[in-house]
């Protein structure tokens, strides 16, 4: 298991743990308390920067052995998947937040028009949803882009390696060539030597025996 992982795992696990409590005590809190707002307001950074930590998982998941990033991604999936339930408690708080603010607004500006200011209010809340959710869309559009150029960056690695492995083995393939072209020639000069050595071995055979011969002819028909 890769050490920087597992740091960035218990980095969000803490954050994790520590967000969902907060999210659950500030509906406690009174609505419009200064608390209250505070305690949203570190809901979202935190919010965020889960998101960061969780994308840094991603990026160190990608950059190790085929093996352990499979492994490592199927355990990042669980983690986004509470990421999101997060993000939906920080959503809800948020609305809260915002449907009590103005319906104070409403209830000391616009005492008199009850059903209109109920009429606006249900307008600006589906309106803060529409814009939570073309957030949410712009998030994952750039979360799915990361995701991409990371993906990207690890095939050019596999390539750059595969391509490094094929120029290797087409050194090796090289240098057996020339190994084989040395045995070549080797081969080949001692192939012309023991034919020398035998062109000259028959012509002292040829020698000794012509030697012999006269030898011979002398000894049996000179004496």
């Amino acid at each position: 298991m890769s050490e920087v992982f597992e740091g960035y795992e218990r980095q969000y696990c803490e954050l994790s743990a520590n967000l969902f409590r907060k999210c659950n005590s500030t509906s406690l809190l009174p609505d419009g308390a200064e608390d209250k707002k505070k305690q949203l307001s570190e809901i979202n950074a935190g919010v965020d920067e889960a998101e960061v930590v969780i994308r840094k998982m991603d990026l160190e998941a990608r950059s190790l052995q085929p093996s352990l990033k499979a492994v490592l991604l199927a355990k990042l999936r669980e983690y986004k998947a509470d990421l999101n339930k997060l993000k939906k408690e920080a959503t809800k708080a948020s609305l809260f937040n915002v449907n009590d603010s103005r319906d104070e607004l409403l209830e000391s500006g616009m005492a008199d028009a009850h059903t209109a200011s109920a009429s606006q209010r249900d307008r600006l809340v589906m309106s803060t949803e529409r814009l939570n959710q073309s957030s949410e869309r712009i998030k994952e559009s750039r979360r799915t882009a990361f995701e991409t150029e990371a993906l990207g960056a690890s095939i050019l690695e596999d390539l750059h390696q595969q391509r490094e492995t094929l120029l290797h083995s087409h050194n090796k393939l090289h240098g057996i060539d020339d190994a084989i072209d040395k045995s070549k020639k080797v081969l080949t000069s001692m192939t012309r030597r023991m034919s020398r050595h035998k062109l000259i071995t028959g012509s002292l055979i040829a020698v000794l025996v012509i030697a012999i011969i006269i030898i011979l002819y002398f000894k049996l028909f000179r004496n």
